[in-house]
């Protein structure tokens, strides 16, 4: 017998039994709805033989880890439909993404968005068969002759087999793949499920291999929930920062500068008063901002572990027969910063802020919009502490976090990714680190999921994982815990006992790229800025040329009292110039005619609460500065 711990209640069960079968004996809601487990903090495969004493958790739908699961389960039942309807498909790798999943197919002639329909029948049909899911695994040189013929499973065997461990196969009816799971228990488990784009999609992302036809879907327990996230999914489009950037004339995107977004001068507005912000708050917590050359030259990347780990993704020049890198990130510039002159323990915590420009080879299928860009600014701040002070530090991180996020009335959630395999320094030094983060944040009160080996090279992180308003996340801010490069670089300060000591630093951001976070933030608003945030914050519209001389004045009192204002004297009807500036999303029209000129006032307007009556002047700047001040999100 072993005793199972689930969730504080301990059972005793037969040696071997699974978690399919625990799931059963607690009932067969929780088995019907099991989509994996996690044993001892690991995931695993609901038909997992449980040896020994240990903590059970059974993941549903509604754990992150049992969707992974559960939208596994759906790509193989895409690949099996697809193998149904064109014989021969050669099949590369179908994993659960964040939203839903895809398979990436090479067919002799590719698929199209018309297939699309066909495949969701075949793959309801094959939900309706019920099929067990079967896991099984083979010895390297049987696994090659279960996939022959199928030349990127061939890849992955080779590539898997050189550890000696047996090679992990499911099979469901007549459909084998290459997988390590977990799955559910069959193909009935999955409900409702749609199918909802179909791309190109290099092998393994090169773009010196072969162009794959790429579907992606998602899938879901119940046919509401599918209808629900359509809705959302149209709302989405509705709220694209591509569509609104290019009506807003926010920012614009060139086929002569792949990745290298264009802002237009209601985007600079957008962008400087973010920036305004930014330094606003960084002041308030008692950061320097400082600022670091774009290239710096090969030995400084070498030095900072970025050549060997990170060239890849750098652009790289020639100057005066010595190699540069442009830099990817701001890191060993501040570290020069901080390496330019003597520092004692009485400076530290030394909060160090840059909004630096970054360049980055990213693949040109990856660039999407403001979200994959290959040049950006990124609010990096560097933070140089002793040891002692890292639990406050990071909380105090925290903190600053908190105030940025509320203000766009944004939630989110932590993550803390751990060591990787391509990573610097002892194991010891990443283990101790890992605690202080756990540490400071459980000390707040806050919750976070393990992300393992997702860590940079150079240290363990914290990613804040940010949701607006449909629900979608984006990972923005991250607090990264650093021992490796203030060694590196040989950074010091005097202690309190007058002996050289190495700092700890922390690097971090919280808005990440300023470019994708312009992008988050209007899909987030839809483009309806807060009165703060908007290029232009109020438009006057006079109702006819005679009253062109009251509204000129009144734009300049507003403008002298700090409000961005435009002035519209264009020859149209009053109701064109209303559903235009409406478009425009224009928080507030003001409208003066007659009556207006007579009693010194003005008509207001707001974008969503309609009319708001008559104004004078000074009444509206009031309240539009009280807006402004408190940051109202309306």
């Amino acid at each position: 017998m072993i005793t199972i711990d689930l969730k504080g209640q301990p059972k005793e069960f037969e040696a071997g039994v699974t978690p399919a079968d625990v799931a059963k004996s607690i009932g067969m809601g929780l088995y019907k709805s099991a989509c994996a487990a996690r044993v001892d903090g690991e995931v695993c495969d609901l038909r997992t033989p449980l040896t020994q004493d240990c903590a059970l958790e059974i993941l549903t739908f509604d754990h992150a880890e049992g969707k992974k699961a559960y939208w596994h389960t759906t790509s193989h039942i895409l690949a099996q439909a697809v193998q149904r309807l064109r014989p021969g498909t050669k099949f590369a790798i179908g994993p659960a993404i964040d939203s839903g999943f895809y398979y990436d197919f090479d067919l002799e002639n590719p698929l199209s968005p018309d297939d699309l329909p066909k495949i969701e029948e075949e793959m309801k049909k094959i939900i309706k068969e019920n099929s067990p899911l079967e896991r099984y695994e083979l010895e390297p040189q049987a696994a090659r002759e279960e996939m022959a013929g199928q030349d990127y499973k061939l890849e992955l065997i080779d590539e898997h087999s050189g550890n000696g461990e047996k090679i992990s196969f499911y099979r469901q009816n007549d459909f084998t793949d290459l997988c390590a799971g977990p799955h559910l228990i069959s193909t009935g488990g999955v409900k409702a499920v749609k199918l909802t784009a179909i791309t190109g999609a290099y092998w393994r992302g090169d773009a010196t291999k072969k162009m794959l036809t790429r579907v992606y879907g998602i899938s879901f327990p119940k046919a509401a929930q599918l209808e629900e996230h359509l809705q959302m999914l149209e709302e989405a489009k509705k709220r694209d920062h591509r569509k609104l950037g290019k009506e807003l004339g926010l920012f614009m995107l060139r086929d002569e500068a792949p990745g290298f977004p264009f802002f237009l001068p209601k985007g600079m507005v957008l962008k400087n008063t973010l920036l305004d912000y930014w330094r606003e708050v960084h002041k308030k917590y008692g950061y320097l901002e400082i600022s670091t050359p774009i290239m710096l030259n090969r030995a400084l990347w070498e030095r900072s572990g970025h050549w060997d780990h990170y060239k890849d993704n750098m652009y790289t020049t020639v100057i005066d027969e010595i190699n540069f890198g442009v830099k990817p990130m701001n890191c060993p510039g501040g570290m020069l910063v901080y390496a330019n002159e003597p520092h004692s323990y009485r400076e530290l915590p030394l909060r160090v802020g840059e909004i630096g420009l970054v360049h980055r080879h990213e693949l040109s299928g990856t660039l999407h919009g403001l979200f994959r860009v290959r040049c950006f600014s990124q609010d990096d701040a560097h933070i140089f502490m002793t040891r002692e002070q890292m639990l406050d530090v990071i909380q105090e991180t925290v903190r600053l976090f908190d105030e940025v996020y509320s203000t766009f009335g944004l939630s989110y959630t932590i993550e803390l990714s751990t060591m990787p395999e391509d990573h610097i320094g002892t194991v010891e030094e990443w283990e101790h680190n890992q605690d202080v983060l756990k540490e400071a944040i459980t000390g707040m009160g806050k919750d976070f999921v393990i992300n393992e080996g997702d860590g940079a090279f150079y240290g363990p992180k914290l990613d804040f994982h940010i949701a607006d308003c449909l629900g979608r996340t984006w990972q923005c801010g991250t607090i990264q815990l650093d021992s490796q490069l203030p060694e590196r670089f040989q950074l010091e300060y005097t202690g309190e006992d007058g002996q050289k000591h190495r700092p700890v630093m922390i690097h971090r951001v919280v808005l990440g790229s300023i470019e994708r976070f312009i992008g988050v933030i209007t899909e987030h608003f839809a483009g309806k800025f807060p009165l703060w945030l908007s290029p232009v914050q109020a438009v006057v519209l006079p109702i006819s040329e005679r009253h062109h001389e009251y509204a000129k004045a009144l734009t300049a009192q507003l403008e002298k009292a700090g409000l961005r204002v435009e002035c519209d004297l264009r020859s149209e009807k009053i109701g064109y110039k209303i559903r235009e500036a409406q478009v425009q999303q224009v928080p507030y029209m003001l409208v003066a005619g007659d009556k207006e000129i007579e009693t010194a006032n003005l008509s207001v307007r707001h974008r969503k609460e309609g009319d708001l009556g008559a104004m004078s002047a000074e009444e509206f700047i009031e309240k539009a500065q009280e807006e402004i001040r408190t940051r109202k999100i309306q």
